[in-house]
């Protein structure tokens, strides 16, 4: 409860019917703009995979997954996917999608172990999304013109939101401002991750952070990223390390900094090679999911998630991501939003 953020003067500017009617217009809206700005093409996606394939998103790599017996399988565990960042380009591969052309699907994830606040839910959708690139698209300038493509298009939903919600006002800027992790540290060194994301979001507004997964100079990581999807550790043309990273938000209604969207070029034979003794988890070579990237059988790609509830909590200016998504919560959390204005579904 410590983690629950309370805005006093917080108002709900639209009730409950027009909030359901906002959920659904924003995520036609966004999604559609997404397909168009990267050329991807829906696909049906797994709620759950086996387990020991390598396929499931590892996270930061302590998250536990929710898993159950399949007796149809000699009890054989499935496991609820974190996300699909894996299995994505293996259906990039499955499908012979071409280079400049993608996939994107609807994710929904249990992560059992997120501590629950304003913005993480037990519950978690997103638009998980992946490219096919080329060789020479492995750079730091092509990752740049993706993010701002999807910047577009989050720009685009705003407007829409507003403009059908005359109670709602614009605040994201025109432009999405790129830093590096390690620049961020050297900027404000007596810092947190989290604080240095705060100050940064409200100097520009809307932010790239390059560069997470890595350890930064001070022999810390500004976040966790597992080894094995983005390309944490290639040395791009600015001489720093990282070709993924976050967009990250302003947001006035809680006034910190919010992330929006994960994503990155993904690892190469070599990054994965790199990364997994980096981690110390080389056994992981032997997976599924890894031979095939190790015998070349799938295609260089860039990809990410965007979250659904998150970008409709911004559009729709809420406080509580339970104020757009139904899930479980503490009877202390819901009594407490209750008494705040903050009605969680």
């Amino acid at each position: 409860m410590s983690k629950l953020i309370i805005k006093k003067d917080y108002k709900c500017l639209l009730d409950r019917q027009q909030t359901e009617q906002g959920i659904k217009l924003i995520k036609e809206f966004f999604q559609q703009n997404l397909s168009t700005e990267l050329r991807l093409r829906r696909v049906t996606a797994p709620l759950f995979v086996l387990k020991g394939l390598g396929i499931n998103d590892d996270l930061n790599g302590v998250e536990r997954a929710v898993s159950f017996p399949i007796k149809d399988l000699g009890d054989a565990k499935a496991e609820v996917v974190h996300s699909l960042a894996k299995w994505k380009r293996l259906t990039l591969a499955e499908y012979q999608i071409k280079p400049g052309y993608g996939v994107y699907t609807d994710m929904n994830a249990i992560r059992s172990d997120e501590e629950l606040d304003n913005l993480h839910s037990l519950y978690v959708d997103q638009w998980d999304w992946e490219a096919v690139i080329t060789r020479p698209d492995r750079t730091l300038a092509f990752l740049k013109d993706v993010v701002k493509r999807i910047y577009a298009a989050i720009l685009r939903t705003e407007y829409l939101a507003c403009e059908t919600y005359p109670q709602l006002t614009p605040f994201l800027p025109k432009d999405i401002h790129f830093v590096h992790s390690e620049e961020l540290l050297a900027m404000y060194p007596d810092l947190s991750p989290k604080e240095r994301e705060d100050a940064i979001c409200k100097k520009w507004g809307a932010v790239f952070i390059i560069g997470i997964g890595g350890k930064l100079s001070n022999g810390e990581k500004h976040d966790g990223r597992a080894p094995d999807y983005d390309d944490w550790s290639t040395v791009a043309e600015n001489g720093l390390a990282g070709l993924n990273g976050d967009i990250l938000i302003w947001y006035p209604v809680l006034e910190r900094s919010f992330e929006l969207s994960s994503m990155g070029i993904r690892v190469d034979k070599e990054a994965l090679l790199r990364q997994l003794e980096i981690e110390g988890k080389e056994e992981r070579k032997e997976l599924y999911f890894h031979r095939q990237l190790l015998e070349d059988k799938l295609p260089l790609s860039i990809g990410g998630g965007i979250g659904q509830s998150r970008l409709c909590m911004v559009m729709l200016h809420k406080a509580h991501i339970g104020e757009i998504q139904a899930s479980i919560w503490p009877d202390t959390m819901r009594k407490e939003c209750a008494a705040w204005g903050m009605p969680l579904i």
